[in-house]
């Protein structure tokens, strides 16, 4: 099989050295390119057509944000995934309707960049457990100031199984926190856990995180 090219871009030469070594450490993953800037970012992306691109927020020329809507727009088969030191729901969530499928933070532990890469090479988004918590404590801000009920999830659209990971990706458990809590392989979860996506077709952690509160599987008031 074939390594995943990726695509680094941050305007530090040291950051993207140390990033471009992670990568290349990693089994099936191949640094194809890397760029300073953001304009450059969108140019290297159309020429060379990578599998990943795995990009700052921060950088000159043009942001990282306004870089992603440009790379999903000229080349939809690349999947952007942000590397940022921000943690905010603003800044997630503008990365995420800018078209990324990832976020990782640039504090997370090293092993997360794999576990984040190997996520969006399979087709999944991916979410920093930070960044998911921080969504998660808004969105219960945000349903414990509403009046409304959240509604039940209906049996026919998810599995019992389904619904306990759903539950347990919306307050912001790991793969491996949910794979060790139910006894199960991490093959399992995310296998389990593409399945809900695709059912509810929704395809990011955020997007999860508001179904199971409006659905009723996270309590707002807990």
């Amino acid at each position: 099989m074939k390594p995943l090219r990726v695509l680094l871009a941050d305007d530090h030469t040291l950051m993207r050295a140390g990033l471009r070594k992670l990568v290349e450490g990693i089994q099936g993953f191949q640094v194809i390119a890397e760029a300073s800037d953001g304009r450059e970012t969108v140019r290297l992306a159309r020429e060379s057509e990578p599998d990943i691109v795995l990009l700052d927020i921060s950088m000159p020329g043009l942001n990282g944000l306004d870089a992603t809507a440009l790379i999903v727009k000229a080349t939809p088969a690349a999947r952007v995934v942000v590397l940022s030191m921000h943690t905010t729901e603003g800044y997630v969530l503008a990365a995420l309707r800018a078209g990324a499928v990832g976020y990782v933070v640039k504090d997370a532990a090293v092993d997360e960049l794999e576990r984040a890469l190997r996520a969006v090479g399979n087709g999944q988004g991916w979410l920093s457990p930070v960044v998911s918590r921080h969504l998660f404590d808004d969105y219960l801000r945000l349903a414990a100031s509403r009046d409304d009920a959240p509604s039940a999830v209906g049996n026919d659209l998810l599995t019992p199984r389904q619904r306990e990971i759903l539950q347990l990706v919306a307050e912001g458990c790991t793969t491996r926190d949910i794979a060790e809590r139910l006894c199960v392989s991490l093959r399992t979860v995310e296998t389990h856990r593409a399945q809900l996506m695709e059912r509810l077709n929704i395809h990011d952690v955020a997007g999860l995180t508001r179904f199971a509160i409006r659905s009723g599987l996270v309590d707002p008031f807990r």
